[in-house]
């Protein structure tokens, strides 16, 4: 934990910029970080957040079921308020730019902030990262730094980062839920899905990032999981969300009459509750 208080630290010393949340767990060996600020700080404080992790982190010794390409995995840019998508792609370029030029980590741009379609999707370029030859990346040399990998910078909108678990441990079983449910294989649309299996809960689980909630919302997702679950013999036990979700999602969960059954969930575990108490 450690290393994660210095990451956050790095990005609230930057003024205009606040940390929203912060979650981990040692089966995917996976941090994430949220947080908002005005347009002029939110790059420096995410160029901190990666340099800490390049400083702290070395990915020879890592391991952990969730894929990645560094130490610093993914920074995306968001609009919340005040800023363009366009206008977080333009950050997102400035971003990878001194990202490379302080670290020497290769940047990937991705998403919105992407210069070629098959980077638009995170998954490609996790792809072409893990396999030789190392793809020429947008800033930088075709090599990733020696302990800190590479870096997949971009813009997007905003995401839910959202875990369904199995009751037990049918990793067979979540890997079929995630490829039916996912877009790639023309399941729901705006879902991208692994399955996953976690040694330290003795659990499988259906990995997911609803990429465009508004399309297709979380009570969708779980129902379709629960009929495809019932169909192979399996239970749906409980689910747990990665950072924040929009109220507006959890609106339309109750109007359906669909719990989402989000482990330790409180109040405040909104963004726009989060985003209330810090000053943009």
């Amino acid at each position: 934990m450690r290393i994660l208080d210095a990451i956050a630290s790095a990005i609230a010393a930057v003024p205009g910029v606040g940390v929203l949340d912060r979650s981990a767990d040692p089966d995917h060996h996976r941090s994430v970080i949220t947080f908002a600020g005005r347009p002029e700080a939110i790059g420096e404080a995410a160029v901190a957040a990666v340099g800490e992790a390049v400083a702290r982190i070395d990915l020879t010794h890592h391991t952990g079921v969730h894929p990645r390409i560094g130490a610093a995995d993914v920074v995306p840019f968001v609009p919340l308020r005040d800023i363009t998508l366009v206008e977080c792609a333009w950050l997102a370029h400035a971003v990878g730019a001194e990202i490379w030029n302080r670290f020497s980590v290769p940047v990937f741009l991705y998403d919105a902030a992407a210069q070629t379609d098959s980077r638009r999707n995170l998954a490609n370029v996790r792809k072409a990262a893990a396999h030789p030859p190392f793809p020429v990346p947008d800033f930088g040399q075709a090599a990733p730094h020696p302990t800190a990998g590479a870096v997949a910078v971009g813009a997007r909108k905003i995401l839910i980062a959202w875990n369904v678990f199995l009751a037990d441990g049918n990793l067979e079983a979540a890997k079929e839920i995630a490829r039916r449910i996912r877009q790639a294989n023309g399941g729901l649309a705006c879902v991208r899905a692994l399955g996953l299996y976690l040694p330290a809960r003795e659990q499988a689980q259906v990995s997911m990032n609803l990429i465009d909630f508004e399309v297709t919302p979380p009570h969708v997702v779980w129902e379709a999981i629960s009929r495809i679950a019932a169909e192979l013999g399996v239970q749906v036990a409980t689910s747990e969300l990665i950072g924040l979700i929009p109220e507006s999602a959890l609106r339309a969960a109750e109007a359906a009459g669909v719990d989402l059954r989000i482990e330790d969930f409180t109040p405040d575990r909104t963004l726009e509750a989060r985003v209330r108490t810090i000053a943009m």
